[in-house]
C-alpha cells in the first residue's frame, strides 16, 4: 500500500482518530483483517463476524506492530473509528487506486475466473509490476484488500469479481473502477440464487456497463463463443475486443490439440501476429481462459510472441484447482476440489478423460471422485444426473459419488447411462472414499477429486497424498 498518514485515512474514510497521539504517523505496511498477518506499520481492519469479532484482537494487532486499527468503536489502542468498517475499507481502496493511476483489469464469469486471473497475472507480470487477487478473494472485503496491496510501482491491478446477485458487481466496480473489463462466460453457478441464466448474464454485464467510454480508454473483453456474453457489447460504451475460437474473434485459437498428458496446445492469433502455445495446465477448457488472458495482454501492449511465451510458462497459482500431483507409486491425484458447478465439472471430467489416454497406455485407470454441486436450485437433480451420465460417456473407469442426496443423483445418472456393474459407487463421506481408494488404487491410475467448496472434498486428495511420496506438478 502507498504510505498514508492516519489523518489522511480518517479524512478518506470519514472517520475520527481515537487514542492517536500523532495523526501524522503513516501506514507503511499492508492492510490486514487477521491479526496473525500483521507486519510492522500495518493497518488492522477490525471486522465483527458471526463467530469472531476483530475488535477483540485490536490490542494484539498493535502489539504485533500495527500502527493503528480501522474500527467501528474505540478499542483502547490507536484507531480510526468509522461508522462502517467495510465501507471505509472500500473508500480507502478507491482513494489509493485513484492516486496511483494504475490500469485496473476486472474480470468475472460463471466458471474459470480464478484460473484466468492467475494466467493474466503471470502474463502481465512479465511486462510490468502487477498486483492481483490472491486465491478467490473476490468479494466486498477481498477486493479492496487486494487493491490496497498496490504500490507506486504497480502498473497493472488485476481484480477478480464475484457475484451472488444483481448489483454485486456494480458495487465492486464502484470501489475500484476498471478501465478493462473481461467477461468469461455465463453458466449455471449460483443459478438457484439468481433464478436463471438470463439473470446471471444481467449481473455479469454490470462489469462492462461500468467501463469508461472508448474515447477514454475503456475496453470490454468478451467471449465470442458464449451467446450470452457476446451481446454484452451493446451494454457498454467501451471498445469491444472479442476472444474465442470464432473466426471473427480478435484474439483466437486454431489447431487446438491435446498433448498425451492432457495439456492443450494451439496457435494463438492476435491482430499483431501469431504464436505457438502449449499450456502447462490440464484440460481443453483452459484454451478459452488462455485466450482471455491473451486478449487482455494484447490490449495492454504486449506482443504476440511475448504473450505466447508467457502463457506457455504459466502455471497454477491458486490451490486445489486442477492441482496435479504424481505420487511415488505412479498414482496421479488431480485436486480440483476448491469449487464446482456444472460447467467446471464437465470441463474437469473431460480433462480427466484426456489424461486417461496416457494412463490407459500404462495400464492405469481413471477415477472421478465427485461430490455435490451447491446452489443449483430446481436444476440440481438434472445437473447432477447429467454429470453422472457424462462420466460414463467419457469412459471414466470408476465414478465415486460422495455424500447424500445430490451424490445419489450423480450415481443414478451414471446408472441410467449404462453403468450397471462396479463402474460407479456411492459412499457416505470423504473418509469412506479415502478408504475405498486406498484399497483399490494401483500404479498408473489418475484420480480426479471435485465438489463444491462447502463439501470439503479436498480432504480426499490430501489424505491420498499424505502417506505417499509425491512429485508436484507432474
Amino acid at each position: 500500500m502507498i504510505a498514508l498518514s492516519l489523518a489522511e485515512i480518517a479524512d478518506i474514510t470519514g472517520g475520527r482518530p481515537h487514542d492517536i497521539p500523532d495523526p501524522s504517523v503513516r501506514i507503511t505496511g499492508p492492510v490486514v483483517i487477521d491479526s496473525r498477518l500483521v507486519e510492522p506499520g500495518s493497518l488492522f481492519a477490525a471486522f465483527a463476524g458471526e463467530q469472531v469479532d476483530g475488535h477483540d484482537y485490536a490490542e494484539r494487532a498493535v502489539a504485533a506492530g500495527a500502527a493503528a486499527v480501522l474500527a467501528a468503536r474505540p478499542v483502547g489502542v490507536p484507531a480510526v473509528v468509522v461508522p462502517d468498517v467495510e465501507k471505509a475499507l472500500g473508500a480507502l481502496a478507491r482513494a489509493v487506486v485513484e492516486r496511483l493511476g494504475t490500469d485496473v483489469v476486472a474480470l468475472t464469469g460463471s466458471a474459470g475466473k480464478t484460473s484466468t486471473k492467475d494466467l493474466i497475472a503471470q502474463v502481465l507480470q512479465t511486462h510490468a509490476p502487477t498486483v492481483w487477487t490472491p486465491g478467490s478473494l473476490n468479494n466486498e472485503i477481498g477486493l479492496p484488500l487486494t487493491a490496497l496491496r498496490a504500490t507506486e510501482d504497480t502498473r497493472h491491478l488485476v481484480l477478480e469479481m464475484g457475484a451472488r446477485g444483481i448489483g454485486h458487481i456494480d458495487y465492486l466496480t464502484g470501489l475500484t473502477p476498471p478501465r478493462i473489463g473481461l467477461v468469461l462466460n455465463v453458466g449455471t453457478a449460483h443459478i438457484g440464487e439468481f433464478g436463471g441464466r438470463e439473470q446471471i448474464a444481467q449481473a455479469k454485464g454490470e462489469l462492462v456497463e461500468a467501463l469508461p467510454a472508448a474515447a477514454d480508454g475503456g475496453i470490454a473483453v468478451l467471449n465470442a463463443d458464449d451467446p450470452l456474453v457476446r451481446p454484452m457489447s451493446a451494454r457498454t460504451k467501451a471498445r469491444t475486443v472479442l476472444f474465442g475460437e470464432a473466426e471473427d474473434a480478435d484474439v483466437r485459437a486454431t489447431g487446438v490439440r491435446m498433448t498425451p498428458g492432457g495439456q492443450p496446445s494451439f496457435t494463438l492469433h492476435t491482430p499483431t501476429g501469431c504464436g505457438e502455445v502449449t499450456l502447462r495446465l490440464y484440460g481443453e477448457h483452459h484454451v478459452s481462459n488462455a485466450l482471455a488472458a491473451a486478449a487482455v495482454a494484447h490490449v495492454l501492449g504486449m506482443s504476440t510472441s511475448e504473450i505466447a511465451t508467457a502463457l506457455s510458462g504459466a502455471g497454477t497459482l491458486s490451490r486445489w484447482r486442477m492441482e496435479v500431483t504424481e505420487r511415488a507409486d505412479g498414482v496421479t491425484i488431480v485436486n480440483d476440489a476448491y469449487n464446482a458447478n456444472p460447467e467446471s465439472m464437465r470441463a474437469a471430467l473431460r480433462a480427466l478423460a484426456a489424461m486417461g489416454g496416457a494412463a490407459r497406455a500404462d495400464g492405469g485407470r481413471t477415477w472421478a471422485v465427485l461430490g455435490p454441486m451447491a446452489e443449483l436450485g430446481d436444476a440440481s437433480l438434472a445437473e447432477h444426473d447429467a454429470v453422472g451420465r457424462l462420466a460414463v460417456r467419457l469412459n471414466v473407469s470408476k465414478l465415486v459419488a460422495v455424500g447424500g442426496r445430490e451424490a445419489s443423483w450423480l450415481q443414478l445418472g451414471a446408472y441410467n447411462e449404462g453403468s450397471w456393474g462396479e463402474e460407479s459407487v456411492l459412499v457416505s463421506d470423504a473418509q469412506a472414499a479415502v478408504d475405498l481408494l486406498r484399497s483399490e488404487l494401483r500404479p498408473g491410475d489418475v484420480v480426479l477429486v471435485k465438489a463444491s467448496r462447502s463439501v470439503g472434498l479436498e480432504r480426499v486428495a490430501l489424505a491420498l497424498l499424505e502417506r505417499e511420496g509425491e512429485v508436484a506438478g507432474r
